[in-house]
């Protein structure tokens, strides 16, 4: 499995699964959510909506999977991060968690390639280099799998660009 990081704009990225940070309703947002939504169309919205309606809210730690719309994608894979708050060991495992169902999702679908953003980085307040370092050892967990070959790290932002190139070098 190859890791990629890259400085861009996930909704760009030609993979077969893109992660979006999502908030628990699943009807879009602000930030990584946001631009999911728009620039994938009105397919993404009628998709979680379906699921919404099916299963309700998505809870920390859970994603779901949608047709990815317009994006150059397959499928998006919306995962809800914690809130940092006051932080704790639990919002660490919430993240993992993200990380975790999200590469099982896209593992059953068959996906050969999965990009991810940065997730609860932004408005959720999660340190950035402790949601880095949560995002790569649990991806790592998935290395001896033999369906997805490239994962790569989405970052909007040059800092988290940088914490992740410092972070995989230690690898």
């Amino acid at each position: 499995m190859n890791i990629k990081i890259i400085q861009g704009d996930i909704t760009t990225v030609s993979t077969e699964a893109i992660v979006n940070a999502a908030n628990s309703s699943l009807l879009g947002g602000s930030g990584v959510d946001g631009a999911i939504h728009r620039k994938g169309g009105t397919a993404i919205l009628e998709a979680c909506k379906k699921i919404k309606a099916a299963q309700g809210k998505c809870a920390v730690g859970q994603a779901v999977i949608t047709t990815a719309g317009k994006l150059p994608a397959q499928y998006v894979i919306h995962t809800v991060g914690p809130v940092w708050n006051d932080g704790g060991c639990e919002k660490v495992q919430l993240l993992s968690q993200c990380y975790e169902n999200a590469m099982k999702l896209a593992i059953n679908q068959h996906s050969n390639s999965i990009a991810f953003p940065c997730i609860s980085t932004g408005i959720y307040k999660f340190p950035k280099e402790l949601a880095a370092s949560t995002a790569i050892q649990t991806i790592l967990k998935f290395k001896d799998q033999k369906i997805i070959r490239e994962v790569t790290f989405v970052c909007y932002e040059s800092v988290d660009f940088e914490i992740y190139n410092q972070l995989i070098k230690t690898l």
